[in-house]
This record gives C-alpha cells, structure tokens and sequence, in this order.
C-alpha cells in the first residue's frame, strides 16, 4: 500500500485555522532538524502487553449492538458479532476489563450466570436503562478466549458487599467442592477458569459513583474485601481503586496516599483514569495532552515509593492507566439511554492516543497495565451498525503499537525543535518511544506539527542497522479528517522504506502524523 500523503493546508485555510484558534502558532521558530539517539542498553523496564488492553461496559452499546448481538445476522450461534471479535483480534487486545466502569458500582454478579431466559431484568441506574443481564460471567469469559485476551473483572463496591465479592472470586477461580462452584459445574462449566486481575471497584472517589466514600473509609472497606478475595485464590492480583476525581475540591494525591496506606500489603496495581479533547480547538494544545499524562505518571509513582518505603524490595505496586481515551464531544448531562457516549474520532485524536501509548512505553517499569475505554461503539475504536462496522481514526496506532511495540523499552534521547503552549509550556514537536526485542527495533513518533514535515537524524550508538527499515504511516489530508461506514479518511498505511547506512537513518516525518519504524540490528 502507498503512503497517504499529508496534504499542506494552503496559505487561506491555514491562516483561517489559526484565527479560529485551531493551531497554536505563538512565537514558534520554523522547525529545523530533530535528532534521536538510540543505545539498546538504555533500558527503561520491560514492556507489559497488558498495556494494549481495553474495556467492555455495558454501557450505550458497547455490549448490546457491539460485543454482543442476539438475533443478527452478523452474530454467532451465541450471540456474539464475528466482526467485532476479527477487529478485535486484528487490534492486539491483551487484556479486558469488564463489567465496569460505573456500571460495576451496582452490578449484582449473580444475575448474570445461569439459562439467559431466567436471568432477572434490573433497573441500571449508572446510565439510565434496563440491563437484562443475557451477557453474564460466562458470556464474558467466553469472549475474552476467542479473542485471545485475559480477563479483569471489577468488583463491585459501590453497593456491593465483601460476600459478593469474594463469591465472584470462588465461583470463578476454585477448585473446590463448594455450594458456588456446584453452582457453576451447574450453569456448564466445570474447570475453574482462574480469572487473574480483579479490581476493587470504579472510581470511587467520585461523587458521581453509587457507594462514593473517603479515602479512609473506601481504604477500610477495601481492605477487608482484599483479605477475602485473596484468601480464596492467593494468586489474584488486585487492583486499588486511585482517584480520577479532577474537580475544584478534589485531592488526587492526598486520596492515593491514604488507600495505599490501607491498601499497601494487599493491592499489586493502583488504577487510575483519564480523558481529554479539544474543546478550544486548540490543535497545539490539544496534542500536549501527553505531558500532563507523563506528570501524573510520575506523582504517583512518587507515592507508590513512598508508600513502600520500608517495605521489601520484593514488593512492588504497579500503575493500570485502565480507563483512557479521547473523549469530550459526547459528554453531554443528558447522555443517559441505550445510544449514549458515540464519540467520532478524527485524525488529530488518534495523534494523540499515539502520544499516550508513547508515554506508557516511556514509563515501562511502572505503567504495566493501561486499558482503552472502550472496545465497541463507546468511545470506541470500534462502530457497529445493524449492517456492518467501520474502524475508527483510534484504532490504527494502537493497533501498530500492540502488535509490534515488545520486549523492552529504551529510553532515546530526542532533541526536537518546540512550541509553546498555554499548560505545558515548550512541547517538542517531536514525540518518540522505542521498543527492542530479540533484535528488532521498533521506533514511534508522533510529529505534532500541523503543516509541516520534520527531518531527524537518527542514530543507533552501541549497533548498526542489520536490513531493510519498514515504514507505517497513520495519517489523512487534515487534522479533521474522520472514517465512517463508507469512508475511510485515516488508516495505517506503507510508507516509503528509508535507507540507512551503517548506524545512522534520515527520515522526514510528515506533518500531523504517527510514524512507526522498524528494523532489525545487528
């Protein structure tokens, strides 16, 4: 396939967009050359897979209409889209976090297993519908194997009990002979299937959430619900609930030290969530998202530290960025129904959720599990009609990322050429990660410049270039550019393979693009 070539918007139109404040241009010098420098003994800390994760919640339809369609002529025997599972597959998914969300928040587990015509319709008040409860446990994990994901399960302790929670955690995992695992052998499964990754519940900090506490008081009551549920299978790994509260009164970090005061000895990640859009239009601005991402990143492996301090060096706490997207079109307070949250995503967003998964390959050694809200129509890289489907501008850098970005991480050095912004001050144009495994090289950078290309030069200290550079490209005619069912504006592309010599590589970045180069060293 050819490259798609960036189209420089003309003299009028680029001049239109910085008076519409769509391009912030203050005082920035023309870009020059960019250079980055590679040493394959720089290691920032392996790459978890489980970084390419995502989302199912029933929410809109994510999973009605999306992950799960009775009656469709599109659907399997068991309901679920054969479409949607190839596109998922095709898309590298690592590990699903499930069913929630704010849904989990009074999610009764119970109501999902057993013959689907006598499972109980409950009144959803998370997103305002009627959950009929026909896509359970067993639905769930039965998606997760064929597409070749892990499961994570979020418990609910919003209205939830301990009980509830560790009874999930038995009815899944144990081998024992029990009334819940009677229960299940009962509803056709006989093995366990030895669910790993757990969370203890969504978002509490928020007003928003059913069950909201304090820290102190969600630190006390997850503890115990911890206790339980690792009593019942030591090998769970748990997940504390950390704060995605960013509103005027909320204390982000006063809120995770004290559940990991609590939480310390029990949880393995702390979860924590984040969205961003574009509501000034502000191109510049916009694609400085990451920044913010990389500070929070760095607070709070700050307060994991010391949370640990004194701890033995065997115990270690992770990060789980397991909510993260673009999302700000379709916020509105009366989104509440079955098609809610539809968010359509353009160029310049899948830019930025490339700078994000740059950021989680940038803190390696602690971001280890990160999952995209959400897989299928929701905020999605991933819409769905009665007729067919398409794939959205998001999917395509995630897609590069999790089917080449592995082994470990290295940390570059990049000089870049910058421009200033309102939040973050100067931001390079420039934005790179790199991933080595086994002798291949894998290079990503996002040229955050609306109109014009970047020249780096790229140099590999401690090895030299073994072959032939492969060259991806995601990229359209304008920042605006969206895919539709017909349509398909923005996509990962071939671009024309460079020439390097010896240890050293020249390649122009076009502008508003997502580049991946990958190579192998000798």
């Amino acid at each position: 396939m050819q490259a798609l070539a960036a189209k420089p918007h003309s003299r009028r139109s680029f001049s239109k967009l910085v008076a519409a404040g769509a391009l912030s241009l203050r005082a920035q010098p023309a870009p020059t050359r960019a250079r980055i420098r590679i040493d394959t003994e720089r290691v920032i800390g392996d790459i978890d897979p489980k970084i390419y994760g995502n989302f199912v919640e029933h929410l809109g339809r994510c999973v009605q209409g999306g992950v799960f369609d009775e009656g469709s002529p599109l659907a399997d025997t068991n309901g679920f889209r054969r479409d949607v599972l190839d596109a998922s597959k095709k898309l590298g998914v690592t590990l699903l976090r499930w069913p929630g969300g704010n849904f989990s928040s009074n999610y009764i587990w119970t109501d999902g297993i057993g013959p689907r015509d006598q499972r109980p319709a409950r009144l959803e008040m998370a997103w305002g519908t009627v959950e009929n409860n026909r896509f359970g446990t067993h639905e769930f994990l039965q998606f997760t194997e064929m597409a070749g994901a892990e499961p994570y399960f979020c418990a609910n302790l919003g209205t939830g009990t301990w009980q509830q929670a560790q009874q999930w955690v038995e009815y899944c995992n144990s081998a024992e002979d029990t009334a819940i695992t009677r229960l299940r052998k009962q509803n056709g499964r006989a093995q366990p299937w030895k669910v790993t990754y757990w969370g203890l519940g969504n978002e509490m900090d928020g007003p928003w959430q059913m069950g909201h506490r304090s820290a102190e008081n969600y630190g006390k009551f997850a503890l115990e619900a911890a206790k339980l549920m690792k009593w019942t299978d030591p090998g769970v790994k748990l997940i504390a609930a950390g704060s995605s509260n960013f509103g005027p009164n909320a204390d982000w970090t006063g809120w995770n030290r004290t559940v990991l005061e609590y939480l310390k000895h029990h949880v393995d990640y702390l979860s924590l969530h984040t969205y961003v859009g574009n509501r000034e239009n502000n191109f510049g601005e916009f694609m400085a998202s990451s920044v913010e991402l990389d500070k929070r990143t760095k607070t709070a492996e700050g307060i994991i530290d010391a949370a640990l301090s004194g701890e033995p060096a065997s115990r270690r706490i992770y990060i789980a960025w397991d909510e993260w997207n673009v999302w700000y079109r379709a916020r509105g307070d009366k989104e509440r129904g079955r098609r809610i949250l539809e968010e359509r995503y353009n160029l310049e967003d899948a830019l930025v959720v490339a700078t994000f998964l740059n950021s989680f390959l940038n803190h390696a050694h602690i971001v280890k599990i990160a999952n995209m809200a959400q897989l299928v129509n929701v905020i999605a890289p991933i819409f769905t009609s009665e007729k067919g489907m398409f794939l959205q501008t998001i999917y395509y850098p995630l897609q590069l990322f999790a089917n080449n970005s592995k082994g470990k991480s290295l940390e570059l050095f990049t000089d870049s050429p910058k421009y200033e912004t309102k939040r973050a001050g100067g931001v390079p144009y420039l934005d790179a990660s790199a991933a080595y495994d086994n002798g291949t090289l894998v290079l990503n950078v996002v040229n955050r410049h609306p109109d014009q290309a970047i020249t780096a030069d790229i140099e590999v200290q401690d090895k030299r270039f073994g072959g032939a550079v492969d060259a991806s490209e995601v990229n359209g005619p304008d920042i605006k550019a969206e895919n539709d069912f017909d349509s398909t504006k923005v996509r990962a592309t071939q671009a024309q393979s460079p020439s390097a010599q010896g240890n050293k590589l020249q390649y122009s970045f076009p502008a508003h693009s997502y580049t991946m180069l990958k190579a192998k060293l000798a």
